[in-house]
């Protein structure tokens, strides 16, 4: 089948790993022709790239996909995919639910998307969810930004929290070569891209699949040597790197941040609960003293760098003293940013099934208790830009005044000043810090 001028639209739900997929997907349609349409409903192929971290997330994929079957009808010739973990997860259970599906595709898949197109084409119903070793990457993304840029460094996850379903629905890690990832980084800093953030659901894992050992038994491959191998590419200015696991991160990393200039003071550490209890119950293979002694040490090379992490509330069985520990922990390191939720039990999880739930009304007030301090914390935290001179990579307007641009710190911290983005998109300016939020900064530019 022809796809001169067909158009395509990709919804993405859930984390950076997914945005990035998506990207690579995007890439894919346009080398077979497709066009984006920002309107869904003016597209002959619709991919939504699905999360199932919270039931949410995947209640919202099945309304969306609802009103699509219904367009189908009038529109035979209208594809429809979907792609990510809720598809992982469901397979071909998804197709009983919603019939008019073309192809039903896990992550492990993204990079097969033309094929299994292809096979669509012919006439097929397409399920591909069974577990592959991810084909290298070797399609452009059509990334979303000309400024930062997502690289895969490590796909999958070998932990076996008790509450998460990534495992189940990602696969085990398979680490990129340190040459692929060099080779791409390198194309990036050549078409002008500034900021890179290495991605992977558990980022330090990085190499422990790849062979090769030194001569202290260390393996040869590990984040850190990668950032030391990928700083000096020309072009680009800045380096991120997520998600961590407080289990494998070493001084090693923290050193290599700090004596790397490229490496931007931004640690994105999920610490998930302040109890060991329920710690241990999770299967997180660390205690609330261990996770406080990284921030400690993190802080100790670093004064001034930029805490993030993830929290989840009202997990099987917590106790109200429990939760307090989690309010404890979050007011002692007072975190720059912090992601929270209400514990959701996902299909396939151990916890999902015992029978120690919390009610929802629990769940809700510790959520909406825990947010408070978490804005208390960041608006405290924000007080020492305040009259600061940072530098700020420009990446786009401000959508609600035209005379603004917006960027980041190196402590990923939004920053807005008056500018032309025209003139400023993808340079580092320095900004003098002038008003403060707890999650935004206003400033002057210093030209």
């Amino acid at each position: 089948m022809t796809t001169s001028q067909r158009h395509y639209h990709i919804t993405t739900f859930g984390c950076q790993m997914n945005k990035a997929d998506s990207e690579r997907m995007a890439g894919i349609l346009e080398d077979m022709g497709f066009l984006w349409s920002e309107d869904p409903n003016g597209a002959d192929l619709i991919l939504y790239n699905t999360c199932t971290i919270r039931d949410n997330a995947e209640q919202k994929v099945y309304s969306y996909l609802g009103r699509q079957a219904k367009r189908k009808h009038e529109n035979p010739n209208l594809t429809l995919i979907v792609a990510g973990c809720v598809a992982q997860q469901e397979g071909e259970k998804i197709l009983r639910r919603i019939p008019e599906l073309d192809l039903v595709m896990g992550p492990q898949h993204a990079n097969r998307l033309e094929d299994l197109l292809e096979q669509v084409f012919d006439g097929n119903q397409v399920v591909a969810t069974e577990a592959i070793h991810i084909v290298e990457d070797i399609t452009k993304p059509r990334r979303d930004s000309s400024v930062t840029a997502w690289v895969n460094i490590i796909y999958g996850c070998n932990e076996r929290c008790s509450y998460c379903v990534v495992p189940n629905v990602r696969g085990v890690e398979q680490s990129r070569t340190p040459e692929a990832i060099y080779a791409e980084m390198e194309l990036l800093g050549k078409q002008g891209y500034k900021e890179i953030t290495l991605l992977g659901q558990n980022i330090d894992a990085y190499g422990r699949d790849l062979p090769g050992v030194t001569e202290t038994g260390r393996h040869q491959h590990t984040l850190t040597d990668l950032l030391y191998q990928v700083h000096e590419i020309p072009g680009i200015e800045r380096l991120r790197f997520a998600t961590s696991h407080p289990r494998y991160f070493t001084e090693r990393l923290i050193r290599a941040c700090h004596e790397l200039p490229k490496v931007c003071e931004h640690f994105h550490i999920p610490f998930q609960s302040g109890d060991n209890e329920i710690l241990k119950a999770m299967k997180r293979g660390y205690t609330h003293e261990k996770y406080r002694q990284i921030i400690d040490k993190i802080r100790s090379y670093m004064p001034d760098a930029s805490i993030s992490a993830d929290a989840i509330v009202g997990f099987p069985g917590e106790t109200e003293e429990q939760f307090e520990k989690t309010l404890q922990l979050v007011d002692d390191i007072g975190f720059d940013l912090l992601n929270t939720a209400a514990y959701s039990p996902r299909p396939g999880t151990p916890a999902a099934l015992w029978d120690n739930q919390l009610s929802e009304e629990v769940k809700s007030d510790r959520l909406q208790r825990l947010n408070h301090l978490v804005s208390q914390k960041a608006a405290e935290r924000s007080q020492r830009y305040l009259g600061r001179i940072e530098t700020v990579l420009v990446e786009d307007g401000n959508h609600k005044d035209i005379t603004q641009v917006m960027g980041r710190t190196a402590g990923n911290r939004l920053t807005f000043f008056k500018g032309n983005i025209d003139e400023l998109k993808g340079q580092l300016v320095k900004v003098k810090i002038t008003e403060v939020r707890a999650f935004s900064l206003t400033g002057e530019p210093i030209f």
